[in-house]
């Protein structure tokens, strides 16, 4: 499976911030890009996404930073992509031909499979310290 950069700096952007989240607490964009060695300005960008998704909270100045929006149990991967990457789950397999609506119909299946998988992680369970965490589909 392709995954984007984007989605995955989304991915371990919002684990740091969830690592650190009591709420209140500001984590800075640097200190972000630093522990998770991407380019704070590409960073930026994608907490801008998230920001307008409201998965996260932004404060400016010299002591904003970001903060999630709301606890990491209650945000799902599905909502992570669909706010950075929705076009990883459109189905672009078209309906022409004698086989076209049956393959279709497949890839759509497959997508729904996906699209459910999603909504069972949680950021909370990407942020877990617990190594060897397993996920199931």
């Amino acid at each position: 499976m392709k995954i984007s950069q984007k989605l995955e700096y989304a991915c371990r952007a919002l684990a740091q911030l969830a690592k650190h989240h009591d709420g209140r607490t500001l984590t800075q964009l640097e200190d972000i890009a630093q522990r998770e060695a991407v380019s704070a300005s590409f960073l930026v960008q994608i907490l801008n996404d998230l920001r307008r998704a409201g998965l996260i909270d932004s404060r400016r100045g010299k002591a904003g930073g970001y903060l999630l929006g709301r606890p990491a149990a209650e945000i799902s991967l599905r909502q992570i992509v669909d706010a950075v990457d929705p076009a990883l789950l459109q189905c672009s397999v078209s309906r022409d031909g004698e086989s076209g609506a049956t393959v279709r119909q497949a890839w759509d299946k497959v997508s729904a499979t996906l699209q459910h998988a999603l909504e069972q992680i949680t950021l909370e369970s990407l942020a877990s310290n617990s190594s060897g965490a397993m996920f199931y589909i």
